[in-house]
């Protein structure tokens, strides 16, 4: 019935994360999503492993487009939307050649572009747990 029985543990726990979580989480949750995705399509291209290194890719790109950018609000976020929704467009841009070209540093580039801006991201909720407002 379960052919692996501690990734239907994670699974079941990433889901039960998913539902409970408040908006601001569930933008943290892509964030270690789509590294985890990067993470493991270097691990890949370094197996020499083509499929898992696409499949890999693909989740992180899907991520990106149809989590963190589609969650963008632009009109209330006005230049600073347009300006991360610019930055996921290079992302998966950089993405793509990757895998095209079995490009792992261009990989490292989108894992350290997504870690500026999780990190910015996770900052502000602590600000916002504190009671801080978010311009300091």
């Amino acid at each position: 019935m379960f052919s692996n029985p501690i990734a239907t543990y994670q699974q079941m726990e990433i889901e039960s994360d998913v539902r409970g979580a408040d908006p601001h989480r569930l933008i943290v949750l892509l964030f270690d999503g789509a590294e985890s995705a990067l993470k493991q399509a270097q691990a890949h291209i370094a197996a020499d492993n083509v499929v898992g290194k696409s499949e890999s890719i693909m989740k992180a790109v899907e991520i990106i487009l149809d989590g963190l950018s589609a969650s963008l609000n632009l009109e209330e976020g006005g230049e600073l939307a347009g300006n991360l929704r610019a930055l996921y467009s290079y992302m998966v841009s950089r993405l793509i050649h990757a895998n095209i070209h079995k490009d792992a540093a261009a990989i490292t580039e989108v894992r350290n572009l997504l870690g500026e801006i999780a990190g910015a991201w996770r900052e502000m909720g602590q600000n916002m747990r504190q009671g801080n407002s978010p311009r300091g």
